[in-house]
C-alpha cells in the first residue's frame, strides 16, 4: 500500500509563513486530501513550528536553564496555535491537519520532516533583509538540500505594503495623514 502524501509547511507566524499555510492547504486538497481522499491513502499536511533554546544549542548546552527552556517551548507552542487560529480562524481546513512545535534549526526540522521523495515542502519567503544578513534564509537551505520538491510561496502584498510602510515608519505615515488635514476617523 502507497503511503500517504505529505504536505510540509514551515510556519513562524510571520505573513510569509501563513501565506505557505494556505497553499500547503490548496496543494494537498488539490493532490486529493479533500473529504474522501485520494488515491494512496489521502493527504496529510504537517504544519511545523521550529524553536530553539535562546543562544542556540550551544549556548543552551554551556549553561542550561531549564525553566527559560520551558518558557520558550510554551511560547514556541502558543506561536503555533495563534498562527493556526489567524489562518483558519477555527474553520476546517478541509484537509487533515497535524501541527507540531518542534526543536531545532528551522532548516534542519524541515528537511528531516520531508524526508520522502513524494513529499513537497512549502515555505514562505525569507524575512527582511535585516533578519537574512543574520542567518542564511531558509528557503534557500531548503532548496538545496530537500529530497522532495520545494515550493516557496512568494510574499504578500499585504506584507510588501506593510514593508514600505516600514521604510518610512508607520508613525511617519500616521502623522502625514493627521498632518495632510486627513481625517483617519473620529472627531477632530
Amino acid at each position: 500500500m502507497a503511503e500517504p502524501v505529505r504536505v510540509v509547511v514551515g510556519v513562524s507566524g510571520s505573513l510569509g509563513s501563513l501565506a505557505a499555510l494556505h497553499r500547503a492547504v490548496a496543494e494537498a486538497r488539490r493532490a486529493g486530501g479533500g473529504a474522501g481522499g485520494g488515491a494512496g491513502g489521502g493527504v496529510e499536511v504537517l504544519v511545523l513550528h521550529a524553536w530553539e533554546p535562546p543562544g542556540g544549542e550551544f549556548g543552551h548546552r554551556r549553561s542550561p536553564c531549564p525553566p527559560l527552556l520551558s518558557a520558550v517551548r510554551a511560547a514556541a507552542e502558543e506561536r503555533l496555535a495563534r498562527a493556526l487560529a489567524e489562518a483558519f480562524g477555527g474553520a476546517d481546513p478541509g484537509v487533515p491537519v497535524t501541527a507540531r512545535t518542534v526543536r531545532g534549526e528551522p532548516a534542519a526540522v524541515l528537511l528531516a520532516a520531508a524526508d520522502r521523495p513524494g513529499d513537497l515542502l512549502v515555505l514562505g519567503p525569507s524575512g527582511p533583509w535585516w533578519h537574512r544578513g543574520l542567518r542564511r534564509p531558509v528557503p534557500t537551505r531548503c532548496v538545496r538540500a530537500a529530497r522532495c520538491p520545494v515550493l516557496v510561496v512568494p510574499r504578500p502584498e499585504l506584507a510588501l505594503m506593510l514593508d514600505g510602510l516600514s521604510g518610512r515608519g508607520v508613525d511617519a505615515e500616521l502623522r502625514g495623514l493627521v498632518g495632510s488635514g486627513r481625517r483617519t476617523g473620529g472627531r477632530g
